[in-house]
């Protein structure tokens, strides 16, 4: 999705998706060759205004690595979600950041993290990158170093792996990817 606010310092909505899986008894991070600024990083993309941020991190992590949520335990702090009667439960990101992306325009980033059993048996899709990596944090930051990575990616990456033991691991399909139905009505 392209840019929705274009003005000078304005900001767009996006998700990132943080996964990782254990290889050999070490963590393994999940990235991929973006296709327009050509350097290694984290899944993710624009919020479009028809989207929740649960549901959009559900379409990159689909149309960029393969994933299904159902496939996917996402990582939380708390062991299991509410149920609410008038709401959608959505997990909760493990870090939100503001970045600059060039020429006054802003992301506000939600940034959520998986960990996966294994790599995805789905390709991602015909227009996205093909070029998807399972790193090592220290290859991850070689990769940094040599200006072929992002370096906020190793360093989120870095951040969700000094955690993972303090996070509880939940099915990710415990959470709907619906929206409401029914809700409260405003008097205004």
């Amino acid at each position: 999705m392209p840019h929705i606010h274009t003005g000078a310092g304005e900001c767009d909505a996006t998700v990132s998706a943080y996964v990782v899986r254990r290889v050999a008894d070490e963590w393994r991070c999940l990235v991929h060759m973006h296709r327009k600024i050509d350097r290694l990083m984290q899944i993710g993309g624009h919020i479009e205004l028809t989207q929740t941020p649960w549901q959009a991190v559900a379409t990159e992590l689909r149309e960029e690595a393969g994933y299904e949520l159902a496939e996917l335990k996402v990582l939380q702090s708390l062991p299991e979600p509410p149920e609410l009667d008038d709401a959608v439960v959505h997990p909760q990101p493990f870090l939100m950041n503001t970045h600059d992306v060039g020429g006054g325009h802003y992301h506000s980033d939600n940034c959520y993290g998986f960990c996966a059993e294994f790599a995805s048996g789905a390709d991602p899709d015909a227009d996205e990158s093909q070029e998807l990596r399972w790193l090592t944090l220290d290859e991850l930051q070689k990769a940094a170093e040599r200006g072929e990575a992002l370096q906020d990616t190793t360093d989120i990456y870095t951040y969700l792996l000094s955690h993972i033991e303090s996070l509880h691991a939940v099915p990710a399909s415990a959470f709907s990817v619906d929206k409401p139905t029914k809700g409260i009505t405003y008097k205004r």
